[in-house]
């Protein structure tokens, strides 16, 4: 069953169309990497699931619902999340409140600045129980403007696995992190294909991730969709190696 549908998505820049009459159709609980050479589309096309951008014509479906003229928010209370899509991240907050505030966010209870924390017992616990799933219950006190960056970016996992979405729009998780820091962002990504809870869209350049982790592979290029398959059916699609020439492994843009 697909979760995730897109008929005839497209989107021009005054003369420049940037996706072009994409279909997609995103089997649920699947793992699907976008890929493509620089300027292939794939951050465009992630904008326009999310609701940054609105199509110039194509219509986007989730679980059997349109959902093309929504609001980013809107899009998230219906359960698609994009991990920048989160605002609420406080930087002289700690991490643990940072974290909490976005359970809370689910939950829709208001702050109260005269009620103490310690009310919040079920959302504190339930902050705990995501820190550790990113490795992060450490850090918990640690007051966010001073997280590494690769820190940072399990904070946004954390407080994105707060809201509860169906489906996880992933856009270079491991974007601007040290080789040292990469592997828990994968181990991190790899347990939560590993729970079977969500349906996980990922634009990534690397392509050993992508291969291991990855039920299938969508490529975008010049913002049409060339292919479509399993990874070892892309990696042998000569038409992919052709567009790919030059492209594949310094892949940084979108």
């Amino acid at each position: 069953m697909a979760i995730l549908e897109t008929s005839d998505l497209t989107i021009a820049f005054g003369g420049q169309v940037a996706v072009d009459s994409v279909h997609l159709s995103i089997k649920e609980k699947s793992f699907t990497s976008i890929i493509g050479p620089n300027g292939a589309g794939k951050t465009t096309l992630f904008n326009l699931l999310s609701g940054q951008l609105k199509p110039t014509k194509g219509h986007i479906f989730f679980k059997g619902e349109e959902m093309t003229n929504l609001s980013p928010t809107k899009r998230t209370r219906k359960g698609m999340g994009r991990s920048f899509q989160i605002t609420n991240v406080f930087p002289s907050l700690t991490v643990l409140e940072n974290v909490r505030l976005a359970v809370q966010s689910q939950v829709g209870v208001r702050y109260q600045m005269l009620r103490h924390f310690s009310s919040y017992k079920k959302m504190t616990e339930e902050a705990y129980y995501l820190l550790e799933r990113v490795m992060m219950e450490k850090k918990a006190n640690t007051v966010a403007s001073n997280l590494a960056h690769g820190e940072k970016r399990k904070l946004e996992i954390a407080m994105l696995l707060a809201l509860q979405t169906d489906l996880l729009l992933l856009d270079e998780p491991t974007a601007g992190m040290s080789l040292e820091e990469v592997p828990a962002i994968l181990d991190i990504i790899k347990e939560i294909k590993k729970s079977n809870e969500r349906t996980i869209l990922l634009i990534e350049h690397k392509m050993d991730m992508i291969m291991d982790l990855s039920d299938g592979i969508v490529v975008l290029f010049n913002g049409r969709k060339l292919a479509e398959g399993s990874p070892d059916e892309i990696m042998k699609n000569e038409t992919v190696q052709t567009a790919y020439l030059g492209g594949l492994y310094d892949d940084n843009t979108a």
